[in-house]
């Protein structure tokens, strides 16, 4: 069997067109003509004997199911080229180059900067590139390749992504100063039952603070939704509910000058796991393998160990 002869910039030009749904924007951001981009997939799919894209007039490009398949190996491909140049250029020197990772929105304030702190004490030449969003979307992201790693809690994770601990996070109810309960240290979630709740409502986070509390045999009295960290922290300590949240601020004082109380759960509740989440069987390129292995010692710093 012959050996395909396809090229590099082949495959380039067919990845930008698939991933952008159209001839003409590929060609923009290639910077070249858009007859030079369909050519060149035209090329690829005959030397391939398979369509990757359907043509549709007016209405951009779709990818076929062999075209969805070789896409998603074709990613993985590309961005070890890319690397492959740079480990040529950069030989006996640091590592260096451009890393995209994703964020969990609500962890952003908490984990990211001290394990972006910890990357650049360690690989100054690396330039880590940040996207935050929610749980769903950090998933797709990987998948997509529109990120390398994405840091992010531990929960409903597919069977087609991997991931390292990098910290935990328990959960805790919080209170306002003048709450009944406001001078406990510790507090059984059902002791709050008959009180309102304010639910930090973000895709699959409001969905696990409800189950957490209905691990204690109540449905929680939802007074107000939002998708606000601190919004949910100054609604609590103005009197407008109770809540649990698993990241806790260095300040008790909310933004509008109000406070709040911590307290600590007695209910046998495991904390959750933060991790650095990446697609299962895609290896990792080097900078994102060595931002992984600064992370996991800036999380065992930071636990003592």
């Amino acid at each position: 069997m012959a050996e395909p002869s396809f090229t590099l910039t082949q495959l380039r030009y067919f990845a930008a067109a698939a991933e952008l749904g159209s001839m003409t924007a590929a060609s923009r951001q290639l910077v070249v003509s858009q007859s030079a981009v369909s050519t060149a997939v035209a090329q690829l799919e005959k030397e391939l004997g398979v369509q990757l894209l359907l043509r549709h007039h007016a209405r951009g490009l779709t990818l076929t199911s062999a075209g969805e398949e070789f896409y998603r190996e074709l990613r993985s491909y590309l961005v070890h080229t890319n690397e492959l140049v740079e480990v040529a250029r950069s030989a006996g020197q640091a590592l260096v180059g451009d890393l995209t990772i994703g964020c969990f929105t609500t962890l952003g304030p908490f984990e990211l900067p001290r394990l972006l702190a910890a990357c650049e004490q360690d690989h100054p030449g690396i330039h880590v590139s940040v996207v935050e969003d929610e749980h769903a979307a950090l998933k797709q992201a990987l998948r997509s390749g529109r990120c390398e790693l994405a840091l992010m809690y531990g929960y409903d994770l597919d069977d087609d992504i991997d991931h390292v601990q990098v910290g935990l996070a328990a959960p805790y109810v919080l209170v306002g100063k003048g709450h009944r309960l406001a001078r406990r240290k510790k507090v059984a979630l059902a002791e709050l039952q008959e009180d309102p709740m304010v639910l930090l409502d973000l895709p699959h986070s409001g969905q696990y603070f409800e189950r957490l509390v209905e691990s204690a045999g109540f449905r929680p009295q939802i007074r107000h939704r939002t998708a606000g960290f601190e919004t949910v922290r100054a609604m609590v300590a103005n009197g407008q509910g109770w809540s649990v949240l698993n990241q806790r601020p260095a300040s008790d004082t909310t933004y509008d000058g109000a406070q709040i109380v911590t307290l600590e759960i007695s209910d046998p509740i495991e904390p959750l796991e933060v991790v650095l989440a990446s697609m299962k069987g895609v290896r990792l390129t080097a900078r994102a393998q060595a931002f992984v292995r600064s992370s996991g010692r800036a999380a065992r710093r930071r636990e003592g160990r």
